[in-house]
């Protein structure tokens, strides 16, 4: 599947010539887009292989992945299971657009507390989903394990190798490994993490076959899901100047770090940047709930 690279114009990036294509990941799939896609592509296969009907994932009230699993399964024909953090939101999920998309779509809930959900990878933790809900293929939090990692080496092309840089955003490190894995010898990864703290390093060296990438650790606003009303201007005026929509979580964050990076001239010039747009743009309204709660900006829809 070939995804088009669409350029970005500006009077910055032509002041410090500089070239800004992003991969229009987001629209590979109305419901399925971005990196979502490409990391459920092979484990629904191996679902099929195993003979699983169901497919079980764990994921926060506005997880992209939660939404993303839930419409797969319905198109490929699995029933779905959603384990949601946060057990407060079992009388409130039809308020909730994300989750309510997925329920459409036929993802059945199981709402669990903090400190329980932090036991998601415990064997006795998944011995009980099991007893309740039977045999299932298991999807981890974010999607990200070998066969996502595989899917995600499929995000680059052979047109893609005259890029100095591939940047992306930064969650589970699923999709920032498959790109290391893809890039060719003259290329760098630069990976954006949404989250605070260095973890993510470990976590991408387990599927990274090469040393080729660093992590640019200043954009995260605070850490996973923070927004603040800078963020939010500058996804509104970057929508506006390009038609591109930016979501808040992720892609937002990286595009905001690579403009921020070209101000500090950390590209030397002629270099040619590709951001990769892992889609996500479900999650706005949500968020715009959240932000209307708090007497803050909100996204353009």
């Amino acid at each position: 599947m070939i995804v088009p690279n669409q350029k970005v114009d500006g009077p910055l990036l032509d002041e410090k010539e500089v070239i800004l294509h992003i991969k229009r990941e987001d629209t590979i799939h109305p419901l399925i887009s971005g990196n979502k896609y490409r990391k459920l592509k092979y484990n629904l296969l191996e679902a099929q292989t195993q003979g699983q009907k169901t497919l079980l994932t764990f994921g926060g009230a506005f997880s992209n992945h939660v939404a993303a699993v839930a419409c797969a399964g319905h198109e490929q024909g699995f029933q779905t299971i959603g384990v949601i953090r946060g057990e407060e939101l079992e009388g409130s999920w039809p308020n909730n657009p994300t989750l309510q998309r997925a329920h459409e779509h036929g993802m059945r809930f199981h709402f669990v507390s903090r400190s329980a959900y932090r036991q998601k990878n415990e064997t006795h933790f998944l011995q009980k989903l099991k007893d309740r809900f039977g045999a299932f293929y298991l999807i981890p939090e974010g999607g990200t394990n070998e066969l996502a990692v595989k899917g995600c080496t499929e995000i680059l092309s052979g047109e893609d190798s005259a890029f100095d840089f591939i940047c992306c955003s930064v969650g589970t490190g699923g999709t920032v490994a498959g790109l290391i894995n893809s890039i060719q010898p003259n290329q760098t990864v630069l990976g954006f993490p949404a989250l605070k703290g260095d973890f993510l390093k470990a976590d991408i060296r387990t599927f990274a076959q090469n040393e080729r990438w660093q992590l640019i650790t200043e954009y995260h606003f605070g850490g996973y899901a923070k927004v603040t009303p800078a963020l939010v201007q500058f996804i509104n005026d970057f929508k506006k100047g390009t038609g591109i929509p930016l979501d808040p979580i992720y892609t937002g964050k990286l595009l905001f770090g690579i403009f921020e990076l070209i101000k500090q001239d950390f590209f030397p010039k002629g270099t040619q940047i590709l951001a990769i747009h892992t889609g996500g743009l479900q999650g706005i309204k949500g968020m715009n709930q959240v932000l209307e709660q708090k007497k803050l900006p909100l996204l353009d829809v």
